[in-house]
């Protein structure tokens, strides 16, 4: 028997490595349209976004039925200010949420679920995150990447008749992938599946495993050996693959349970495996298939973050129209100071942007005719960061209120409002199912793709001088043909987009003109960069960055308006619809004229200096003066294999 493997002693593994087994998981095919993957390209889509797609009328019945039975749960059976304190939530809590339904949103009715659409259960989720976030996150966690979605998405029939009805009703569920060495480099994955007979025998460690604590069952990643003499299309393939394994198996312990800086009901902990058993009837699609079917869950999965993201931003609205009303300074309401007002204005056109997004986002998935991978992944990566600077300017509007805990206020006799808590708890978001920065790059690859596809081995140093010769010739035909559809378009004629100025509202026609054009304009710079660095494009990832996030605010720009003029076609709240869409893209148009600037003119070769002279300590003198708080003990826990010596506190919840 070979000696365990040690954070220290563990197999390291190259860039190109590990580049080569996350290019391996891409989703490689485009099979729909896509208006996001468009947009990068300077191809402004309207068409594909435009008249807003809408829900069944069955599926709106039963989507507001259900809504309005768990409004009335979370008004009378939720207690956030318990939950805060007790950092818990009650187990009564989370029985009633199942017996209403709560775990089966997202599955279908033949399996005891509710069958709701994308857009339903992202609106339960903004209203029972609104009541506590660590509750939307548990049911958020249980569907969206737990194991109902990728069963599914890739789940025999055997293993949806067998599960399912457990996950609808009376199961909860949890994702393991991240380990304490491993976070969005899985090619270093240590958890390993070795094949024993009808079973697979897991070993290993997984950290941060949001309702692993409680959870019945788990989706688990693990590495599977590649059998002696395997051939491809044979059995025996090997590589990260998906279980699903029962809580509560023989060798399976939670060792320890998390706590954060918000989210402090949130059943997350360390989870460690000791030769246990996995029948492979719940191995999840074939070997080598994992990582595949964590990012194909994800695509729409990471849509239930920027629902919660939108329900934040719904209450920072509402908690600072209420205070900026009644709150006096210098003889008239904060509100109509313009420093103040400002941020209000931010709030509230930034939230009607956000549904927007995530509305259009959602019902397009719900129809299935577009390919949303990027509009999901910018929804989350947008939706996330939006939704922090929001939180952030309400406890800026709130003042000395606003730092101060719900509970301290309440003891004082004032309205206790949890604004600090709103900012600790959407923090995680940004982090959550891939950081800002994962997301940049993981959308920039998207955005490049049809660059790579007929370039890319121009700029692969592996390549032969006759395969860059072919991928030159290809390249050419390419953009001969894409390079003069960059230079005009739609958005330098007066009357486009026309139907988006209605007499008496707000001109919206503009800002889509604008959009248009600088969808190309951002084509011709994601080219240019292309040109001038090549094969160290890849490199550049703070350019990158500023690509995704100018794509980004023209998403919501779309969104908005598109959003805007349908509630005005509906008749509902029409012309102030128009208003907050013409607000936001208004303030858009600021940010994204700044990133612009920054693509080019930026200290991002100066910052490389600075990080080289900081990691080989030439400025060590700067951080003289202080005292370092932290606990001893090493950076990274060991999670070398073998048996659990800590008490499980594994506690389902019956």
């Amino acid at each position: 028997m070979s000696a365990p493997t040690t954070p220290s002693s563990r197999s390291t593994v190259t860039e190109r490595e590990a580049r080569e087994v996350a290019e391996a998981a891409r989703e490689q095919d485009w099979r729909k349209p896509s208006f996001a993957k468009e947009l990068f390209l300077g191809r402004f889509r309207l068409d594909l976004i435009h008249p807003h797609p809408l829900p069944a009328e069955e599926d709106v019945q039963r989507g507001e039925e259900f809504l309005a039975k768990l409004r009335d749960f979370c008004e009378t059976k939720i207690d956030g200010a318990v939950i805060e304190r007790d950092a818990r939530i009650p187990d009564e809590v989370i029985t009633g949420l199942k017996e209403l339904g709560a775990f089966g949103m997202k599955i279908d009715t033949k399996y005891g679920g509710l069958g709701l659409t994308q857009v339903y259960y992202n609106k339960a989720l903004a209203l029972v995150g609104s009541a506590n976030p660590a509750i939307g996150a548990l049911l958020s966690a249980h569907q969206s990447i737990g194991v109902p979605q990728p069963l599914k998405m890739f789940g025999t029939q055997e293993q949806k008749d067998t599960f399912l009805p457990r996950c609808a009703r009376t199961d909860i569920s949890a994702f393991l992938l991240t380990e304490p060495d491993v976070g969005s480099d899985p090619a270093r994955l240590a958890t390993t599946a070795v094949r024993d007979g009808d079973d697979y025998v897991l070993d290993g460690v997984k950290l941060w495993t949001t309702n692993g604590v409680v959870a019945d069952l788990l989706v688990v990643m693990a590495r599977v050996p590649k059998a002696e003499g395997h051939k491809d299309g044979e059995g025996g393939k090997g590589g990260i693959t998906a279980f699903v394994v029962e809580a509560a198996s023989e060798g399976v312990t939670v060792e320890n349970r998390n706590a954060f800086m918000g989210l402090r009901g949130l059943e997350n902990g360390v989870t460690r495996f000791h030769r246990v058993r996995v029948p492979a009837a719940n191995r999840i699609g074939p070997e080598g298939a994992g990582l595949k079917i964590a990012l194909t869950t994800l695509n729409t999965g990471r849509l239930s973050l920027p629902a919660m993201c939108v329900g934040a931003g719904k209450w920072c609205l509402k908690i600072a129209r209420e205070w900026s009303a009644v709150r006096e300074q210098w003889g008239k309401p904060v509100a109509l100071h313009e420093a103040v007002g400002s941020k209000i204005s931010f709030i509230a056109a930034t939230t009607f942007a956000l549904e927007a997004v995530l509305d259009l986002s959602s019902q397009m998935a719900d129809e299935d005719r577009n390919d949303i991978r990027i509009e999901a992944a910018l929804a989350k990566l947008y939706g996330s960061e939006m939704a922090c600077l929001m939180a952030d300017e309400l406890v800026q509007i709130r003042g000395g209120r606003g730092f101060e805990t719900a509970a301290s206020l309440a003891a004082r006799g004032e309205r206790a409002v949890p604004a600090e808590q709103i900012l600790r708890d959407l923090r995680i978001n940004r982090i959550f199912e891939g950081s800002t920065e994962i997301m940049h790059l993981l959308i920039a690859r998207e955005a490049v793709d049809a660059h790579l596809s007929v370039a890319g081995d121009l700029i692969d140093p592996d390549k032969t001088l006759s395969d860059k010769a072919r991928a030159g010739a290809q390249a050419g035909v390419f953009y001969a043909k894409w390079l003069p559809k960059l230079v005009a378009g739609p958005g330098q004629l007066p009357r486009s987009y026309a139907e988006f100025h209605p007499s008496g509202h707000p001109d919206l026609s503009g800002h889509l003109r604008h959009v248009e054009r600088t969808a190309r304009k951002l084509a011709r710079s994601t080219f240019y960069a292309m040109s001038r660095w090549q094969g160290r494009m890849e490199t550049k990832q703070g350019f990158l960055g500023r690509i995704v996030d100018i794509g980004a605010e023209l998403f919501a720009m779309s969104a908005a308006c598109v959003r805007a003029e349908h509630l005005r076609a509906e008749g509902d709240h029409g012309r102030e619809a128009y208003q907050l869409a013409d607000a936001f893209c208004r303030q858009a148009r600021i940010r994204v004229e700044e990133l612009f600037g920054r693509l080019w003119t930026n200290t991002d070769d100066l910052d490389r200096k600075v990080v080289k002279g900081v990691l080989g300590g030439a400025y060590e003198w700067l951080e003289q003066g202080v005292v370092d708080p932290s606990g001893d003990g090493p950076w990274i826990a060991d999670a070398s294999p073998g048996e659990s010596r800590r008490e499980n506190v594994h506690r389902p919840i019956r």
